[in-house]
């Protein structure tokens, strides 16, 4: 490996970890406001950790939003909106942190943010990549899988750390654990970038988002078949043609029709049946990471 294929990276300086993005997700909601009293555990040398409640009003309430879903009101319409009194909370307040964060894409950014989210689906640890070509967060999940055993790299247009499964409004002490661990690696590798220690190229295999499939309706938009008993809880499992996904409550079996295999997952995601998802569909890809260094020499 000659010096010349090594790809020099700035340093991490600042990184913020957002938890109560849904107000009724809690891992993240108990764990920010512990660090923010008790933070000593999130400290990195070098390194500026924020914790952050971002959506406060929702958490006081134990509820997912206010007015609309905090997640989906980060793109360029929505913060770029006049403010005006009737706008809704959630995109007032995407715009409040685009301010202390951002704003997004810009030299003044942060350079890494943990978003923490509870799924009510079984889906154990799972990074939620935003960018599938970056070489830094693609290292962060290959080391995330050597040091913790598994982690389900789902790849999408987001970034957030997704555990589950834990029902909303509730919290469970080994979902919160598994979640407090993602997070410590993760700044555990921050700091050993930082510090100068080089990661040689790497190859992870990822879950890529396909399709989000809809639960069976009638003519007047209502759920008329559940998901059957085979797929539940099957989160990251093969799902071949003609494999059972929908039962219906006269006891018909909707099977599932489709020319090659593919991985189900936020099955029965109880956050989605207003969103009309029942799973989403993924299949398995590879990504690839150069040999990467921090550009900073003490």
């Amino acid at each position: 490996m000659t010096s010349s294929s090594v790809v020099d990276k700035p340093p991490v300086r600042r990184v913020a970890i957002f938890g109560g993005t849904h107000g009724n997700e809690l891992s993240g909601v108990f764990l920010v406001k512990h660090w923010q009293e008790y933070g000593a555990e999130i400290q990195r040398t070098g390194v500026e950790v924020k914790p952050f409640l971002t959506n406060p009003r929702a958490v006081k309430k134990c509820t997912r939003y206010i007015d609309c879903d905090l997640n989906r009101v980060f793109d360029p319409d929505n913060l770029g909106r006049t403010v005006v009194e009737d706008i809704p909370y959630e995109v007032r307040r995407a715009q409040e942190i685009n301010h202390i964060f951002g704003p997004k894409g810009s030299d003044d950014a942060y350079d890494l943010i943990f978003d923490l989210h509870n799924t009510t689906s079984n889906m154990g640890g799972t990074l939620i990549l935003e960018n599938s070509r970056d070489d830094f967060t693609i290292h962060i999940c290959n080391v995330h899988m050597i040091y913790y055993g598994y982690i389900n790299n789902l790849l999408h247009l987001q970034t957030g750390v997704e555990v589950g499964p834990q029902p909303q409004g509730v919290v469970r002490a080994d979902i919160l654990d598994k979640m407090r661990k993602i997070v410590k690696h993760g700044l555990d590798f921050v700091q050993l970038f930082n510090e100068g220690k080089e990661f040689p190229p790497c190859a992870i295999e990822v879950f890529k988002i396909m399709e989000k499939v809809d639960y069976p309706r009638n003519k007047n938009d209502e759920v008329i078949a559940i998901i059957h008993p085979k797929l539940q809880d099957q989160d990251w499992q093969p799902l071949n043609n003609g494999d059972p996904l929908f039962l219906t409550l006269d006891g018909e079996v909707i099977a599932y029709k489709g020319d090659c295999t593919v991985y189900p997952t936020f099955i029965n995601e109880a956050a989605y049946y207003e969103k009309k998802q029942a799973f989403v569909k993924t299949v398995k890809v590879n990504l690839t990471a150069k040999h990467i260094r921090s550009s900073w020499k003490p």
